[in-house]
């Protein structure tokens, strides 16, 4: 078979592994974005070093074979850029979506420039590296790491004390297993007032990845004074 299609069917390959793994954790980049970008930026790589071979005269020895290639990493930003979104609570998401689509059109740059063993191993590492090694960390490293953060949105009546909420959320864990299963962390606070009178607050809270959200929202409503309550997932 021709080296030319083996590179394509390679970078088909490394696109599919990278799309498989964002489709099983709902993310936007999906199987069929993640092959074509890998697809594509192996074709533009392998078009740049054989103009080079095909063109090049005695008039225009200084051709550069990665010159087209080199515009891969710079054009494929605007697709990292549209995955990245920032919510109305201020959180920022997306980043490791866009982070793969970077990473795909590396690997279709390295497999159509020839290096095949390289963008193996790089599909192995990147897969490794956000998919083992952060479940490794959360087993055996700080408890902070075992934490996952969610934003609440309370509205309390004028008679309700905003320290009785911050305090009733500041759950402390003494041992290292409860700390990873029932520790509860207040990372930030915004007060607003309401034309009703009523207070609004903003909670950053930082809770065990176990913990359901559904634990926190009872917590809170259980609270004396407060009207309403909002908990999303950052």
């Amino acid at each position: 078979m021709d080296i030319l299609i083996i590179k394509l069917i390679a970078s088909l390959i490394s696109g599919f592994l990278i799309g498989v793994d964002r489709q099983i954790k709902h993310k936007p980049l999906g199987l069929k974005t993640s092959m074509v970008i890998c697809i594509a930026s192996c074709l533009i790589t392998i078009v740049s070093i054989e103009a080079v071979a095909k063109y090049a005269t005695e008039h225009t020895p200084n051709m550069d074979p990665m010159r087209l290639a080199a515009q891969i990493v710079s054009g494929v930003g605007f697709l990292g850029a549209g995955v990245i979104l920032r919510r109305s609570n201020d959180v920022i998401s997306g980043l490791t979506t866009a982070a793969m689509i970077w990473a795909a059109s590396g690997l279709g740059i390295a497999i159509g420039a020839g290096f095949f063993i390289e963008a193996t191993f790089a599909v192995i590492l990147i897969l490794i590296a956000i998919n083992i090694i952060p479940s490794l960390f959360t087993a055996v490293g700080p408890s902070s790491l075992s934490q996952k953060d969610i934003h609440t949105r309370i509205v309390i009546s004028p008679e309700g004390q905003m320290s009785t909420i911050i305090d009733a959320l500041q759950v402390k864990g003494k041992t290292l297993r409860e700390k990873r299963k029932k520790q509860l962390t207040v990372r930030d606070v915004q007060i607003k007032d309401l034309s009703n009178g009523n207070q609004q607050m903003d909670i950053t809270l930082s809770i065990p990845k176990a913990m359901y959200i559904t634990d926190i929202y009872y917590l809170i409503k259980d609270i004396d004074y407060v009207q309403t309550v909002d908990v999303e997932k950052r």
